[in-house]
C-alpha cells in the first residue's frame, strides 16, 4: 500500500460508540453483581472464586460487544484493506469491479467478479453524512485507480 498521507481510513462512528458504552456498562453491570453475589441471602454458598467467575464471564460478553467496534477500511491509490468483524481482506483496485451502497443496505460493500461481493461493515448508513463523504472518497480511488493507463497489480 502507499505512504499513509495518501491513505484513507474509515471506521463507523456511531457503532464504536455503542460497543464501547455497551462494555463498560456489561463490565461494571458484572462487578457489582459479583460484589452483591454473597450478600444475597438465597441459601447458596458463594465463594471468592464465583465472583472471580462472574467477573470473567462479564468480561468476556463484553470483549464481544467490542468486536462490534472492530470494522475498518484502509484504501489508497492501490487497493482496500477491509477489516470487517473477524477477518481482513486486501484488494487491489483491480479485482473490485465498483463500490456500492445498495439501497436500504446496512452498510457498503465492494462489488466483486462473479457476482461476488465483500461488505465494509466500516461504512454504515447509521453514520449519516459521514457514511456518504466516507463513500465518496473511496469510490473516487477507485475511478482513479482503474482510470490508470499504467495499472498494474500491486503483487498482493
Amino acid at each position: 500500500m502507499s505512504t499513509p498521507a495518501e491513505q484513507v481510513v474509515v471506521r463507523p462512528h456511531r457503532v464504536m460508540w455503542v460497543a464501547w458504552i455497551g462494555a463498560v456498562l456489561t463490565v461494571v453491570l458484572f462487578v457489582v453483581i459479583a460484589v452483591l453475589l454473597p450478600k444475597d441471602p438465597t441459601g447458596v454458598y458463594f465463594r471468592f472464586a464465583d465472583q472471580v467467575a462472574v467477573v470473567l464471564i462479564g468480561t468476556a460478553i463484553a470483549g464481544g460487544f467490542l468486536l462490534l467496534a472492530r470494522p475498518r477500511a484502509r484504501a489508497d491509490a492501490d487497493g482496500i484493506e477491509v477489516r470487517n468483524i473477524v477477518l481482513t481482506r486486501y484488494l487491489p483496485w483491480d479485482q473490485v469491479m465498483a463500490v456500492t451502497f445498495p439501497d436500504g443496505a446496512s452498510w457498503a460493500r465492494l462489488e466483486l467478479p462473479d457476482d461476488e461481493y465483500l461488505p465494509v461493515l466500516a461504512i454504515q448508513a447509521v453514520d449519516g453524512g459521514y457514511a456518504v463523504d466516507r463513500i465518496r472518497t473511496i469510490r473516487a480511488l477507485h475511478a482513479a485507480a482503474r482510470s490508470r493507463p499504467d495499472r498494474t497489480d500491486s503483487g498482493r
